[in-house]
């Protein structure tokens, strides 16, 4: 008897939760008809870590295909008369509209016509997109260009510090807490006007919220829920502007190793939004046709001056380096058991001798390894580009940062997990010439990763906004 009745309890249950499936289904279809994927043709290629070309499927998620309830962007309906049935017409978003399809056709006349585009007359000092680190540089420049003129971004007020509006700008996850000041202090791309605006910023820091909030004993992470949750039901509540795309043009930004987690509960921020994050990791469902991946910079004291290093490749004694914590994830155990003090050549270290310079190690080596920790990123690789040392990137399902504009096979190395204990026999297979040019190639590339208050052009906070950019084009809002 006991037995049938939670059996009975059960089937009602689930009974339950597909009645609200149902539901949910309905309701978030009727939004869907308003909306049109758009996605542009090459150099907006995705490659995954290992260079080969990145398949969509490793970006959905299981239980997405379990709970058809919620929208499946790239299954909408194209009839315009469909879109356009029982909708207000909103003219201000008919005109960003018009404006992002001027700003896609460019960039596709840019990609595909390269000798004809009107970009290459345009005068840019600060852009000399020589050598071969971009996918595409012609329609990468007149994006860019595009962005700088037309792409305007409205931050949310609502919230108060510590947990909006402000971050750490120093340790492991300063570029969440100094993105987030230079958003609040722009004035080429921030609106206060957000009828004009393309996007979005939902300024919630999930490292200020773990800090504050968060009790290591008890560890319940419920306080994480409770604070997007509430913080998107008020945005949603006074603005029109998150039901009007059910969330496509908002964006939220986190380098905490919770990043992801922060927006499992609220389904629209998961699947619909752009989550701009450093854990960048397709097998957690990270998607990059609408998330973005920005990079892990270790600022240890939160100096930003003299972050990059000139030195000749002549001066490197050290085939490949590593420095850091053995038990920090799976990849690091096999480095470690495949190479640690069995090379000369290839210098590992759970901690440097007294005495040893971190930088210097990396100053003085040809090759500096990045595997992954317990997440995907590593500040390593941008400490690697500082230093003019080539990255070994070594991970797993790691979608790198800017790789839709950046080429990082041209300056980088990446090493399947597979191939850790070859690892020797290929730094060694690649010649002098091939070497030589990967160095060129990471010194025109530090640019990108290099962090500036106020920024400067093309540096890394312009290339997060133009990484947000890209992916509002990818969608078109009806009204």
């Amino acid at each position: 008897m006991r037995r049938y009745t939670r059996k009975h309890h059960s089937s009602l249950i689930l009974l339950a939760v597909i009645s609200i499936a149902v539901a949910s289904a309905i309701v978030v279809f009727k939004v869907s008809k308003g909306l049109s994927w758009h996605y542009l043709a090459s150099p907006w290629t995705w490659t995954s870590t290992l260079g080969g070309p990145f398949s969509s499927r490793h970006a959905i998620d299981k239980r997405k295909e379990k709970a058809k309830e919620y929208i499946n962007l790239e299954r909408i309906w194209n009839d315009e008369s469909v879109k356009r049935r029982g909708k207000h017409r909103d003219g201000s978003l008919e005109m960003v509209e018009a404006d992002l399809a001027k700003a896609r056709a460019l960039i596709r006349d840019a990609s595909l016509n390269p000798s004809n585009s009107s970009t290459l007359e345009l005068p840019d000092s600060d852009y000399v997109p020589q050598g071969n680190i971009y996918r595409n540089p012609h329609a990468f420049h007149r994006s860019y260009l595009l962005m700088e003129k037309m792409f305007k971004i409205f931050v949310y007020e609502e919230g108060e510090p510590p947990l909006f509006h402000y971050g750490s700008c120093k340790d492991i996850y300063s570029m969440e807490g100094l993105f987030m000041s230079l958003m609040e202090q722009d004035t080429r791309y921030r609106t206060w006007d957000p009828n004009e605006a393309h996007v979005y910023f939902l300024p919630f820091s999930v490292v200020m919220i773990l800090k504050h909030l968060f009790d290591p004993i008890i560890r319940d992470k419920a306080v994480m829920e409770r604070t997007v949750v509430d913080y998107v039901g008020i945005i949603s509540n006074k603005y029109p502007f998150w039901n009007r795309s059910i969330g496509v043009d908002h964006f939220m930004l986190s380098c905490h190793d919770w990043g992801p987690r922060a927006t499992w509960y609220v389904k629209e921020l998961y699947y619909n939004s752009i989550r701009v994050l450093c854990n960048a990791n397709t097998s957690e469902y990270f998607n990059p046709k609408k998330d973005a991946s920005f990079p892990e910079i270790n600022l240890v004291t939160g100096e930003i001056t003299n972050l990059a290093a000139h030195l000749t490749p002549s001066n490197r004694s050290i085939l490949a380096f590593f420095a850091g914590n053995l038990y920090h994830g799976k990849i690091r155990a096999l480095v470690f058991k495949h190479w640690k003090g069995k090379d000369n050549g290839i210098q590992i270290y759970e901690k440097l001798p007294v005495g040893v310079s971190y930088s210097e190690m990396m100053k003085k080596s040809r090759f500096c390894l990045c595997p992954s920790g317990h997440e995907v990123a590593s500040p390593r690789i941008v400490e690697a580009i500082y230093a003019e040392c080539v990255p070994v990137i070594i991970s797993q399902n790691y979608v790198l940062p800017f790789s839709d504009v950046l080429r990082w096979e041209s300056f980088s190395i990446q090493i399947a997990v597979s191939e850790i204990a070859n690892l020797k026999n290929i730094l060694m297979g690649i010649s002098e010439e091939r070497y030589d040019r990967m160095v060129e190639n990471v010194r025109k590339v530090q640019n990108h990763f290099l962090v500036n208050d106020p920024p400067k052009r093309y540096d890394v906070f312009n290339m997060i906004i133009h990484s947000v950019w890209l992916r509002r084009l990818n969608v078109r809002i009806y009204s």
